[in-house]
């Protein structure tokens, strides 16, 4: 198939990109680099460094003509949300639209988008939560996805799009970004390698589904091949807390360094957890990677980038 990754440069993106090239297909990465890294891009796919609301993207997708859609390109920190929700609404919202637009007359037979279970629920009621729970997000940025996801049953339809939103729980694992907000994984790691005192948010008991990204990328294959239309949560059920994290992190790297406590930030949910057993029926998947393997992996990742 010929599949359009959009941040197909980015973390999630590009460790899907390397998949669907593995299996075959042939893939166009339509990335800004806005927070995409070319070292992480494969180079059997063809490049478009453009962004997702560029005047010129629908031009450039009706020469593509993929067969499917795989949307990662996102503003996809929380508290940048919080603190400028135009910026978000204008990629995470207009963007989307924008590719729709550019696509529904073009034959697509899929849109794969990535959504975020974290996000959309809010604060939830139940643990873990189905898909089928009240969605309630308390950030501009879940309220983005999940728009998101109003949007793409629109186009299925008004034009007949299939798609799946792929509400992923909290993905951590190699290439996540170490800077800024995002990754708290990625971002002890970094700290702890580094010798520098990581700052946990709050007391460190908020909960959440900590996700390896092979597994992601597992769910990304599979989504490929069903036929099934709607939301699907991707992540593990189980709940961990920052604090656990962070004792984890700091034994597996070696390290003595203690954290520091700070704020809580606005806007974050004090838990989440998602039940998997809607992706375990439709897609015949389910999480293999264990939170201690994961972070194992992912340490080791890290000590070898950074040595």
């Amino acid at each position: 198939m010929k599949i359009v990754v959009t941040g197909g440069a980015g973390f999630i993106g590009s460790h899907v990109v390397d998949a669907y090239i593995a299996r075959g297909h042939e893939v166009a990465v339509i990335d800004d680099f806005s927070t995409g890294s070319r070292a992480h891009l494969n180079h059997r796919a063809t490049l478009y460094a453009l962004d997702i609301l560029d005047p010129s993207l629908p031009k450039l997708l009706s020469e593509i003509s993929p067969d499917v859609l795989s949307h990662h390109a996102a503003q996809m920190d929380l508290r940048r949300s919080v603190a400028d929700p135009l910026h978000d609404a204008r990629i995470n919202i207009l963007g989307l639209i924008h590719l729709l637009e550019g696509c529904k007359d073009l034959g697509l037979k899929k849109v794969i988008f990535a959504s975020s279970g974290g996000a959309v629920y809010g604060e939830q009621e139940a643990f873990p939560a189905t898909e089928d729970r009240p969605t309630r997000p308390s950030s501009p940025y879940g309220v983005s996805k999940l728009t998101g996801e109003h949007y793409l049953g629109y186009y299925q339809k008004a034009f007949g799009i299939p798609y799946i939103a792929l509400r992923y729980s909290n993905v951590y694992g190699p290439r996540q970004s170490t800077a800024g907000e995002a990754g708290v994984v990625a971002i002890f790691i970094h700290q702890l390698l580094q010798g520098k005192t990581p700052t946990i948010n709050g007391d460190g008991k908020q909960t959440r589904d900590y996700i390896y990204i092979g597994d992601v990328v597992e769910a990304n294959l599979r989504a490929l091949e069903t036929s099934y239309t709607g939301a699907l949560n991707i992540g593990t059920g189980c709940e961990t807390d920052v604090l656990t994290i962070f004792h984890q992190l700091r034994d597996k790297a070696g390290s003595r360094v203690k954290a520091i406590h700070g704020p809580p930030k606005m806007g974050e949910q004090r838990r989440s957890c998602l039940d998997t057993s809607r992706a375990e029926e439709v897609l015949k998947w389910s999480p293999r990677t264990s939170l201690s393997a994961g972070l194992e992996e992912t340490v080791a990742y890290y000590r070898q980038v950074q040595a």
